[in-house]
């Protein structure tokens, strides 16, 4: 039984190393000026944010990553005082690696547009997010549901809504 939680822990720490030295990545694509293909570390070297939030079962954690719209500027996602007209109609579809989607609208995410605050997490409680929740996942505080708090993330395309 010793031997397991050593197992565990290591494996743990394994984990943790990985996702924390940016072996990871994800990508945005779609209706950018620059695909990226991003990884902790990159994460690190954007503007980070902090926040607290209840997870589904109420419990209070304190979030640490990067905006989306922070992910999205860096992309040359069209924001701000050009997100008008057409620009109007796109949207986020956020992937998971086990094929899981959630969607968002573009103005939704845009602090120009909105006080909605939506955070590409890549720490929780001062840890590495776990491997069934990470390395990435979007925390999205003011939805009532967590059904867009995506976990696993691997792509974010932004792309025109269809007529």
């Amino acid at each position: 039984m010793a031997l397991t939680f050593v197992l565990l822990g290591m494996l743990s720490f394994y984990s943790s190393f990985c996702q924390d030295s940016g072996t990871s990545f994800f990508s945005v694509e779609g209706e950018v000026l620059r695909s990226l293909n991003l990884s902790v570390n990159d994460l690190h070297k954007l503007k980070s944010t902090e926040l607290k939030a209840k997870d589904k079962d109420g419990t209070e954690h304190n979030f640490k990553g990067v905006s989306l719209s922070e992910v999205l500027d860096s992309a040359g996602v069209t924001l701000g005082n050009q997100l008008r007209g057409a620009n109007l109609a796109k949207y986020v579809l956020v992937q998971a690696t086990d094929g899981y989607e959630v969607v968002f609208s573009l103005p939704e995410i845009d602090p120009e547009f909105s006080n909605e605050q939506i955070l590409l997490a890549y720490q929780v409680d001062g840890r590495a997010l776990q491997p069934h929740d990470g390395p990435f996942r979007l925390v999205v505080p003011s939805d009532k549901k967590h059904a867009r708090w995506i976990r696993q993330i691997k792509t974010i395309k932004v792309l025109f809504s269809k007529s």
